[in-house]
């Protein structure tokens, strides 16, 4: 393996997103819990600009960092959580148990992945370059895919629709 700064980057933003989602899942305040996850929007952001992905860095900056981190800061904002005692923890030997278990499992996966694709995939096919772009992502949705982009859509209005009305519900 090379050590370009291509490299680097992507190991350094790999190490800084696995450990900005642990800090997330750590925190006891919802609010540094968010801090966490929008430093790991911006690092999962910058693998994907390494991935030459560039339409997905952009819509992952603009989607997730700007409509779902605003929802989630709203949301934290009306649950006004002052009491934190009740969100405090016991520790038992089911939860190191459990603690256990995923690092093991971690430790597992990683053993699997480094051996699995050892030596494969060392050299970039040519549609690589093309294919994060926005214009081959339109053509993939809007030609092989536009059934389920459009199940997805009227999904999505559903949910919103839905929202409104209880929300009318609620304030009425």
């Amino acid at each position: 393996m090379k050590f370009d700064l291509e490299t680097v980057l992507f190991f350094f933003l790999a190490v800084l997103s696995v450990g900005s989602a642990i800090m997330m899942i750590t925190r006891r305040s919802p609010i540094s819990s968010a801090i966490f996850l929008i430093l790991n929007f911006f690092t999962v952001s910058g693998l994907y600009l390494l991935l030459k992905a560039q339409f997905i860095a952009i819509i992952q900056v603009l989607v997730y960092m700007g409509a779902i981190m605003v929802l989630f800061l709203f949301v934290i904002m009306l649950l006004n959580l002052h009491d934190e005692g009740k969100l405090k923890e016991t520790y038992s030997y089911r939860k190191l148990t459990a603690v256990l278990l995923c690092i093991f499992l971690f430790c597992l996966l990683s053993f699997t992945v480094y051996f699995g694709f050892e030596g494969k995939f060392k050299v970039m096919s040519e549609k690589a370059l093309t294919m994060g772009t926005a214009e081959s992502l339109g053509m993939e949705l809007f030609s092989n895919y536009s059934f389920p982009f459009e199940l997805a859509s009227f999904l999505l209005l559903a949910a919103i629709v839905g929202a409104v009305v209880l929300a009318k519900k609620k304030f009425e």
